[in-house]
């Protein structure tokens, strides 16, 4: 199926979650500034290597689809609301995944409810 991307989602961002339903880490991490950290389950990732890690934790515990449809602009920050179905506890549920940028890359991403 194909990913339904929201118009207003800055182009890293849009990157992110169509990369990210294909699971090709090396085309996501190009959307990541260098310094870039992570924040998901209550820990931080910060560095390319460590987001790498990071992801392939994810996917070997989980598998999952993260479907954008809501987005907000909170100062520097973007919010986007997703819909993710997969195979870990609570699935489905709609997480919010607060983007903020450094010009055309990721700076921080924070995964939560």
């Amino acid at each position: 199926t194909e990913l339904y991307m929201l118009p207003q989602l800055p182009e890293p961002i849009a990157g992110y979650f169509s990369t990210a339903k294909s699971a090709d880490q090396i085309t996501i991490m190009r959307h990541f500034s260098p310094d870039a950290v992570v924040i998901d389950e209550n820990r931080s990732h910060r560095g390319h290597a460590a987001i790498q890690l990071w992801m392939d934790e994810s996917a070997k515990k989980y598998s999952f689809v993260a479907e954008p449809f809501d987005v907000t602009d909170e100062g520097t920050v973007t919010v986007v609301t997703a819909h993710v179905t997969g195979n870990f506890p609570g699935s489905p549920v709609d997480l919010r995944y607060r983007f903020a940028l450094d010009g055309d890359k990721i700076a921080s991403l924070e995964i939560g409810a």
